[in-house]
């Protein structure tokens, strides 16, 4: 259960970060906590006052909010853009191939160049597709268009509270529900995560 991260967000409830309890542990000591927003985790003990007898004990919850950290104006703006990765990428796309509509384990993904690097495309989030070597090997240095195949969504770039998202491990419901409520109205992970189990693997 201590694998389990915790959101952490700034006071106005933004979404910045994923914790672990050591550190979630740091903020609540430091009395860096203003506000919980989730569901009690788990208890960590910490050691015996010598004057009462008692040991401390902090309990940690799955969302917290911090005094300060509060993301700037570049990650909260509408043209920021989130580094890209494949484990964001894939998640981004529900591991699911965007040209056969299959999904599969992280190992048989890779991640595909709508216009290829050799015809001047570029490895940006709106030019990349979560795609299965089968269907990758088939594109080769191609489009779609010229592999006569169907792209069955379009790419695009993430926000920061859905990049907060991606790089989740594993994501609990009030975490979620959370998170999807700071989602742009027309993001495309609303669809994509209302088909989507409570708990979301890596």
């Amino acid at each position: 259960m201590l694998s389990q991260l915790i959101l952490r967000t700034d006071m106005a409830g933004m979404p910045l970060e994923w914790v672990d309890y050591r550190c979630a542990v740091r903020l609540y000591h430091g009395e860096q906590v203003a506000y919980e927003c989730g569901r009690p985790l788990f208890t960590v003990h910490g050691g015996i006052c010598a004057i009462s007898g008692r040991r401390s004990r902090i309990t940690v919850a799955s969302i917290i909010a911090t005094y300060g950290g509060r993301a700037g104006r570049h990650v909260l703006g509408e043209d920021y853009v989130p580094p890209l990765s494949n484990h964001t990428l894939f998640r981004r796309d529900a591991r699911i191939c965007l040209y056969c509509g299959r999904r599969f384990p992280t190992s048989e993904l890779s991640r595909d160049h709508v216009t290829p690097l050799s015809q001047k495309g570029r490895d940006t989030w709106n030019n990349v597709v979560t795609a299965c070597r089968r269907c990758n090997n088939h594109k080769a240095g191609r489009t779609p268009e010229q592999a006569g195949m169907e792209l069955l969504a379009v790419p695009f770039t993430p926000s920061y509270a859905e990049y907060v998202y991606l790089k989740g491990r594993r994501v609990l419901a009030d975490q979620m529900e959370y998170l999807i409520a700071h989602f742009p109205r027309t993001s495309p992970l609303h669809k994509r995560l209302a088909r989507a189990p409570a708990l979301v693997p890596n």
